[in-house]
């Protein structure tokens, strides 16, 4: 499974990647941290998951998410942030995320969700 991970701290990426690398089938296929190379990275990879940050330099995850769907509805995008207000998380479901989690309240369940696609894809029928 093709990963993208976008956030402007690099910490919180290594973080990510560390949760994440867990998973033996899981590669990590790009790491940004502004807005614009993001957009760059998920059209240029199309990756399975994109876990993308709301505040970014240049432009904001609900923007990208919003331009990315418009062209790939396939890729399941994870908005994790600081700004877990409402507002924002109306947003990116309207413009459609698949999840929305809080940094520092719901940052265990990326694993649950990497888990939940692995085992998705394992259970699809083949295509003939």
């Amino acid at each position: 499974m093709k990963v993208l991970i976008a956030d402007d701290s690099r910490l919180m990426r290594e973080r990510i990647r560390e949760t994440i690398s867990i998973f033996s089938s899981v590669e990590i296929v790009s790491e940004t941290e502004t807005g614009l190379q993001t957009l760059e990275e998920l059209f240029k990879h199309n990756p399975d998951l994109a876990i993308l940050d709301i505040r970014m330099p240049d432009r904001n995850g609900l923007e990208i998410l919003k331009e990315y769907r418009k062209k790939n509805k396939k890729t399941i995008i994870v908005i994790l942030t600081n700004y877990a207000y409402d507002q924002y998380k109306d947003r990116a479901f309207e413009n459609g995320a698949d999840y929305f989690f809080s940094k520092s309240e719901d940052f265990d369940k990326i694993s649950a969700v990497v888990a939940k696609i692995l085992r998705d894809n394992e259970n699809k029928e083949p295509v003939i």
